[in-house]
């Protein structure tokens, strides 16, 4: 079954600390997006950031893939 995002709390030098479903806590680096052209803007509205679908996105509409978010996010911790 594919994780599906349940929260996001946004933290310092653009990161973000997402948990997913089975409630596993995972740290994303939203960093070297900011180059993207898609991610212009997002700086100014990092911590509007939500959970969008199976992912999360910002009040622009800008989003992560679900997959990506996923496998490229360490691991934080599982809570039981």
């Amino acid at each position: 079954m594919r994780p599906r995002a349940i929260a996001v709390e946004p933290q310092a030098d653009y990161k973000v600390l997402v948990t997913f479903s089975g409630n596993e806590k995972r740290l994303f680096d939203v960093a070297p997006y900011l180059v993207l052209p898609a991610f212009k803007g997002i700086k100014e509205l990092f911590n509007t950031v939500h959970v969008a679908g199976l992912s999360i996105a910002w009040e622009n509409g800008v989003d992560i893939c679900p997959d990506e978010l996923y496998y490229d996010s360490i691991q934080v911790s599982t809570l039981v």
